[in-house]
């Protein structure tokens, strides 16, 4: 159950029954606001659309939206309407998918009325959106202090370049870790680098984790529900070796926590042991302050064909193992958000390294695909909701390697993890 912004004095409020709405009403705590507002549900495709720009609205800066309480204008208060909820949830959730754009990702969830009669009430929690302003029509959408209002082009571009300096704040953390990669200088394999950070956190807001006794088996239980997630594993056609549960050894870090794989010891330093796959690391690294990194550095291994000799032997890309650990990290940040009670946004970032001239590889086929990566380093980052990271995994993921993915030529070959269910 996600909490509901009433007012100052109600921050957290958290409507479970119908008596907790008769309470809210009775009390005269309803107040349609710049977080709030209630209706009843759409009955017209006129109805929709301005479903959609009520959730449009919300989306700058989040809000909730109550189906079924409605106000009565005579006497200026608030009553409980309630709706038939046979499908009404997929209905409103359709509305968000379909008439926005670009499209949302909200939360809903039922109150059903005391007399068992089918209807109720839908809460729709509608997170702030990390590419906000949606339109609706081609106009643009902002919520006032009571209702909803069209947007201007001044408050249109202030706000796309507010979400270009988070992102940048991101794009630094990210090339701070490629910059104190430990592997830096090793072999000649390609990385892969992901950081997430919370974008509304407390500072010790992953204390109750990184500052438990137990935070090595906490952290490896969430490892291993994220990689044993159904969605997640149906959404990925095969694994990828080495994985996120490669990282077994424990250590403390300035601020934090991690969990590595073998080659790596206390103060981050490579140290090899003189076995094949020494070069291929795992470290996550898990802060106070909810931050996220990732090194993965088997991007790319050397590959030969069947009559060349290991001196002929090139790089190629394993485009999959990035697919395989983006969709794997963003299970395990909504198990942390979840773990830790952190219901806000999250800032994401991937990047690579040692990628020009290298082509990916064709699992089928013991040729590589004929499409080169024309750059040496790969950067894409995105903002994702709580819903998103719920609900929308596939589309966070597009978004973070789309580019990539296209450039080699494969973004095709994984459009099942790169799309959701509806």
């Amino acid at each position: 159950m996600t909490s509901i912004y009433l007012s100052s004095d109600n921050p957290r409020w958290m409507p479970k029954t119908e008596a907790d709405l008769q309470t809210a009403v009775d009390g005269g705590l309803f107040e349609e606001s710049h977080h709030l507002d209630l209706k009843k549900a759409p009955n017209s495709k006129g109805d929709n659309k301005e479903l959609a720009r009520d959730l449009s609205s919300f989306a700058v800066h989040g809000g909730t939206l109550i189906i079924g309480v409605q106000e009565n204008k005579d006497s200026r208060t608030f009553e409980l309407a309630p709706q038939p909820l046979n499908g009404l949830p997929e209905k409103i959730e359709q509305v968000a998918r379909t008439i926005p754009d670009p499209p949302l990702t909200i939360l809903t969830e039922e109150i059903s009325a005391a007399a068992g009669d089918g209807t109720g009430y839908v809460v729709v929690h509608i997170p702030a959106s990390p590419v906000a302003p949606h339109m609706v029509d081609n106009r643009y959408f902002g919520r006032g202090d009571k209702t909803k209002y069209q947007m201007g082009d001044a408050e249109v571009v202030a706000l796309h370049a507010r979400r270009r300096d988070t992102e940048a704040d991101t794009l630094a953390l990210l090339r701070k870790e490629m910059d104190e990669d430990p592997l830096r200088d090793v072999g000649a394999q390609s990385h892969l680098f992901l950081v997430a950070q919370p974008t509304a956190g407390r500072r010790d807001m992953c204390l109750p984790i990184t500052g438990a006794r137990d935070w090595n088996q906490r952290l490896r239980t969430l490892i291993q529900r994220a990689l044993e997630a159904p969605r997640t594993r149906a959404a990925l056609s095969g694994g990828f070796s080495p994985d996120l549960s490669s990282a077994h050894q424990a250590h403390r870090r300035a601020r934090g926590v991690a969990l590595s794989s073998s080659g790596l010891r206390a103060g981050r330093v490579y140290t090899p042991e003189g076995r094949s796959f020494d070069e291929s690391v795992v470290e996550l690294q898990l802060f106070e302050d909810g931050g996220l990194r990732l090194l993965m550095t088997r991007l790319s291994d050397s590959t030969s064909r069947p009559y060349e000799s290991p001196d002929e032997a090139e790089q190629v890309i394993f485009d999959s193992a990035a697919v395989v650990f983006t969709r794997h990290m963003l299970e395990l940040i909504r198990l942390i958000s979840e773990d830790v009670g952190y219901h806000g946004n999250w800032a994401v970032t991937v990047g690579a390294n040692r990628l020009h001239g290298r082509r990916r590889w064709s699992q089928p086929s013991i040729f590589a695909s004929n499409h080169r990566y024309s750059a040496d380093t790969y950067e894409e980052s995105t903002g994702a909701t709580l819903a998103e990271l719920r609900d929308a995994q596939g589309t966070v993921t597009r978004r973070l390697l789309g580019p990539l993915l296209r450039s080699l030529d494969s973004e095709e070959a994984f459009a099942k993890a790169l799309t959701d269910e509806e």
